[in-house]
């Protein structure tokens, strides 16, 4: 960097050398960016603004420069009356000890600056922020006593910033701001005089240095007591207050102090010290339970997130969720959100913890208590006005399969609400992926997806759940997607929105469309932003096989043809895959007691079996999305040796609309069919595809071929929904129009699948999942193939039956005829089944290949290699 002429290097006086000796011992600084002398434009002097005024800040400032390769604070700025130093404050004490802060402390170097560049048209001088926190997160090598000295939003005197250094001072982070130019401020000033400018640039610099210590360390929180006596005295909760004392004929002190109940009842207690105290313990409890905690794309959130209301939106698959997320926000130096938690968690010891970490408390359901939703409501809107960031699961629950579960936006809308209200901040939701390689939850949701009642919770259960912690659990991994940004889609949703009344009786007409379309967008760029570790491969290949067993080198092979996949057509730029090669993969499947070896002389055999088996299944499905182009195409050759690329497109643009809503898939229609174009050619390059008729139909190897073998493993990772789908269209069918409700649909369709998964020995307990039925029903709906009569009963269109037609590309005969022999209904098996597929002449050789691929699939384990 070149110097500057206006600039003189001065000596620092002794005596400030000495304190820098000193202190140096006691303090560790890490650079926010690490890279500073980046920022910095060449040739233009540099004058550095900090917060506070102070001997032992000045000196970490002049350390971080040093090390950074800055240039100096303590060199003199050569100005009409010259500078001392290249530093100033925006605060300064007068006295030595016990002097008061005079907060008119910038207003004199920033006029000299400005009298400065008045006095001379060919310079410039630019201004750097730089905040200095000491003691911001106390990590595992720090004391208890270390918190109370922490860096928070109280002006501290001498002796206690001090005893932060004593105690804190490894842990002190340096913020350097982009600098600005003291010349461009003046040419946009529009003819402010000195004195109004100089106000103007000390309010701007105030309000940045707030805005990033909220960031740092969270929003300056009035006591808890103070944000209930404000949602008390907000008019929506005082009218619901003397709406229930006339309802239920009680007195307004009864009413006022019901609500006064609820809202400390959901009201968090947020505190500084508690939230250092837990990362301090939560460091020594992931070291024991955890091999590693990784972070992807954090950097582009963090640098999207100033000036937002920002609201994250993880995947919900553990308890560990809350805290992971609010812990590695805490340790990469953002503060942790507020965090929508259910009542069932306001445990004795374990509640307070919780809400002194954050976290507030809503019921599950809001139903018959007016007053409780507006106290509720009103408290979001606090939150929300005051800039907290916050954190809810649009899921409403801990995914028991795998996969995200359909979306309620109940606190979607409330969000929105408080936006309208106050839309002074923008806001942007930020989801997040959450990736485990085992679950501490994993046997309790298999017993509960097969039927047992949800184990209600409790202190003691907690109790007797740490045995859990003997255990070790793998990595996790935090990917962080695509923000999403409300205002751009209130824009194109309703540009007229900002005239939206702030009555909160009051519901646009386009608040459900825009409140659904959001949360949409939330699970697919959740989706979008997947991690595939070792265990989600394994899991795709060995739980698509009958005995959930593969030879060594079949599995070998299978796993570089996913990562392959993944790689060569990339879902999203935010999904990562693990690094590890295919040897690396099945020995760490090994070690984490996944999967077991079968020695033999003709080579080695990899299986996973009984519960296990089951609990693989949660990771096959955390990424199934992934896989679901290429399961299409190769499932369109399970019984199929030849099909023409037509109708590989056609019978996808038909599915495409039920798997897109079970699995929150990001194309379009056009976009899916280009999707399984690429991926045909991905299957032709690697030659499990051959193309004649100049591309026109494909074809696949016989049988017992690998590419053969490897695309029945790549299809069975979806099969399981296409039977699924198959089990409700032909219920329909087999009962006629108007017989079935819908609840009587999705019972019908589940206990099929319950009894087809106990005939078959399925380890996917999802099956048979209600939910998933009535949401492919859903899907029908939307689509105006089914609909309900007058009478609540289904009625539909000739598409169901050219569905059911279509199925026989897809599905075995002898699945077809186990599913309509099990299903009840009126219509028997052969006349549903006997009906000729939609097009016979589509190129396909219309074999039924299943009863040979099947016993390919036994002897192959038995092939030397």
């Amino acid at each position: 960097m070149s110097a500057d002429p206006h600039v003189h290097v001065a000596r620092s006086p002794w005596w400030f050398k000495l304190l820098g000796r000193m202190l140096e011992p006691w303090v560790r600084i890490k650079r926010d960016p690490a890279e500073p002398t980046t920022l910095l434009h060449s040739g233009v002097a540099v004058c550095y603004a900090i917060e506070r005024d102070g001997t032992s800040d000045a000196l970490i400032l002049e350390r971080a420069c040093r090390e950074a390769g800055l240039p100096s604070p303590m060199q003199l700025l050569d100005l009409p009356v010259r500078r001392r130093r290249s530093v100033f404050s925006l605060s300064r004490r007068e006295g030595w000890l016990f002097g008061r802060t005079d907060a008119r402390g910038p207003k004199e170097p920033i006029g000299q600056l400005i009298r400065a560049l008045e006095d001379d048209p060919t310079r410039d001088i630019q201004i750097v922020p730089v905040s200095i926190y000491v003691g911001r997160a106390p990590n595992r090598e720090s004391g208890w006593f270390s918190v109370l000295f922490a860096e928070n939003w109280l002006v501290v005197g001498r002796f206690r910033r001090m005893l932060a250094l004593l105690l804190n001072g490894r842990d002190t982070v340096v913020h350097f701001s982009t600098p600005v130019s003291l010349r461009a401020v003046l040419a946009e000033s529009g003819g402010l005089t000195p004195e109004r400018l100089t106000r103007k640039i000390a309010r701007v610099l105030r309000t940045h240095f707030r805005r990033i210590r909220a960031a740092v360390i969270g929003p300056d929180l009035s006591h808890r007591r103070t944000v209930v006596d404000a949602v008390l005295n907000t008019g929506p909760v005082r009218d619901a207050i003397a709406a229930t004392a006339s309802k239920e004929n009680i007195t307004l002190a009864k009413a006022q102090r019901r609500a006064r109940d609820f809202a400390l009842e959901i009201a968090a207690d947020y505190s500084h010290p508690v939230v250092r105290s837990s990362s301090f313990l939560l460091s020594n409890f992931w070291n024991k339970l955890y091999d590693g905690i990784a972070m992807h794309h954090f950097d582009k959130a963090r640098a999207a997130a100033p000036g937002h209301e920002v609201v994250y939106v993880p995947c919900h698959r553990s308890h560990t969720d809350y805290l992971l997320l609010s812990y590695q926000l805490h340790h990469s130096g953002v503060v942790p959100p507020h965090i929508a938690a259910g009542v069932n968690l306001n445990l004795p010891v374990v509640g307070p913890i919780l809400r002194r970490g954050g976290a507030f408390f809503l019921r599950r359901s809001f139903k018959g208590n007016a007053l409780y939703s507006v106290v509720f409501n009103e408290y979001l809107a606090q939150l929300v006005d005051r800039g907290v960031p916050l954190e809810y699961f649009i899921e409403g629950g801990r995914s028991r399969t795998g996969r995200l579960l359909a979306p309620r936006a109940g606190m979607l809308a409330m969000t929105l609400r408080a936006f309208l209200r106050a839309p002074r901040r923008p806001v942007m939701f930020q989801p997040v992926y959450i990736g485990y390689e085992k679950l501490m939850e994993g046997k309790s949701y298999i017993g509960e997806l097969s039927g047992k009642p949800k184990e209600k919770e409790s202190l003691l259960g907690l109790i007797r759940g740490l045995k859990v912690l003997r255990q070790r659990y793998g990595h996790v991994t935090l990917n962080f997607g695509e923000p999403i940004l409300l205002t751009p889609m209130l824009d194109e949703a309703a540009p007229n929105w900002r005239e939206a009344t702030a009555d909160p009786d009051v519901k646009p007409e386009w608040m459900n469309s825009v409140v659904d379309d959001l949360a949409e967008r939330i699970q697919v760029n959740i989706n979008r932003a997947a991690d595939v570790n070792p265990i989600n491969l394994l899991a795709l290949a060995l739980l698509a096989t009958p005995k959930h067993a593969m030879a060594e080198n079949d599995l070998l092979a299978q796993l570089e043809l996913s990562k392959a996949l993944l790689q060569e057509l990339p879902y999203s730029d935010r999904v990562t895959v693990t690094p590890m090669n295919p040897q690396g993969i099945i020995a760490y499947g090994e070690q984490m007691g996944w999967i077991r070896r079968v020695r033999h002389p003709l080579g080695d055999v990899l299986v996973t079996d009984g519960e296990q088996a089951v609990l693989l299944s949660y990771f096959r499905n955390n990424v199934l999305h992934l896989h679901a182009a290429a399961a299409w195409v190769a499932a369109c050759f399970l019984n199929n040796r030849r099909m023409s690329r037509s109708s590989v497109l056609r019978l996808g643009r038909i599915i495409y609309p039920f798997i897109q809503g079970e699995l929150f898939l990001p194309w379009d229609e056009d976009g899916f069919a280009d999707q399984l174009q690429h991926t045909i050619e991905f299957f032709v390059r690697r030659g499990l595809l051959e193309t004649s008729a100049e591309g026109r139909v494909l074809e696949r190897g016989p049988g017992q071929d690998d590419g053969a073998y490897q695309l029945r493993v790549i299809a069975r990772a979806m099969l399981q929904a296409f039977e699924r789908y198959y089990i409700a269209i032909a219920a329909l069918v087999k009962n006629g129009p108007h017989t079935m409700s819908a609840g009587e649909l999705e019972t019908a369709c589940t206990l099929t699948a319950q009894r087809l998964s106990l005939l078959n020995e399925l380890s996917a307990p999802e099956f048979f999942d209600k939910a998933l039925f009535r949401g492919f029903i859903q899907k029908l709906r939307e689509a105006k193939v089914v609909w309900t009569d007058n009478a609540g009963k289904l009625d539909f269109s000739d598409a169901l039956e050219d569905m059911v037609r279509d199925a026989r590309v897809i599905l075995a005969r002898e699945v077809r005829h186990s599913i309509l022999k099990i299903t009840p209904g009126g219509e028997n098996e052969r006349d549903l089944d006997a009906r000729p597929p939609v097009d016979p002449d589509d190129g396909s050789a219309g074999e039924s290949l299943h009863d040979r691929h099947v016993a390919n699939e036994h002897t192959r384990h038995d092939r030397p290699h």
